[in-house]
């Protein structure tokens, strides 16, 4: 059952689970559609995560209570409901070198070596959960187990675009050049998003991911 909090005096957050979750993940995903396609009156902004979704609404345009009500309604009600028809795309990622900044540290963390770590996380078959921190970037669920690595205890001030990281059970790519403080195993040239007028995030939540490793990018 999904639970809501009151994150402010304008902002609701439905919880569906604790941790991260594939059935949560649809519901988040299920939800969001639902309420973009047939908003209630008031809504402001959605911004969806691992396995909740906060939801903004304006309280001079509807009743905070009724509100309320409407979402558990809606969030108890999400198995009949279609999820989007996932896309799948394949990633090519140089790994190690100055390409994966990281990639030596996550082996010694891991206890793998970095073939295997390479191996290991092209081996991982990863969904979008959603985008955000930045324009066009993943968050992705997915990543092999025995490559759940501490984020970096010092971030760095510049990540280069492109870079193909992990953190915890996290994976993700910076699509522009930012702080960070993932761990950099890899680069890919694979745009995320389109600055033009119309463009926009090229993967979305639902989507699937393989990563391919290559000798050199395109």
């Amino acid at each position: 059952m999904a639970r809501l909090v009151n994150a402010s005096d304008r902002a609701l957050l439905v919880v569906f689970d604790d941790a991260i979750t594939d059935a949560a993940g649809r519901d988040v995903r299920v939800l969001e559609a639902w309420l973009r396609e047939d908003p209630p009156e008031g809504l402001v902004d959605l911004t969806p995560a691992y396995a909740s979704l906060l939801v903004r609404y304006d309280p001079l345009r509807c009743d905070p209570d009724a509100w309320a009500s409407e979402l558990i309604r809606r969030a108890a009600t999400l198995s009949g409901r279609p999820d989007r028809m996932p896309r799948t795309f394949e990633i090519p990622v140089r790994y190690g070198g100055e390409n994966g900044l990281d990639l030596e540290d996550v082996a010694r963390a891991t206890g793998l070596s970095e073939r295997e770590v390479i191996d290991a996380h092209a081996e991982g078959r990863y969904e979008v959960r959603f985008i955000g921190f930045a324009p066009g970037f993943p968050y992705l669920a997915g990543l092999p187990a025995r490559l759940h690595t501490p984020r970096k205890e010092t971030p760095r001030e510049r990540v280069p675009a492109g870079s193909v990281a992990i953190a915890g059970a996290q994976a993700g790519i910076y699509p522009f050049r930012s702080p960070g403080g993932w761990n950099v195993i890899g680069r890919t040239t694979f745009p995320l998003f389109d600055r033009e007028p119309g463009g926009g995030a090229t993967l979305a939540a639902g989507d699937r991911l393989r990563f391919v490793p290559v000798d050199r990018l395109p």
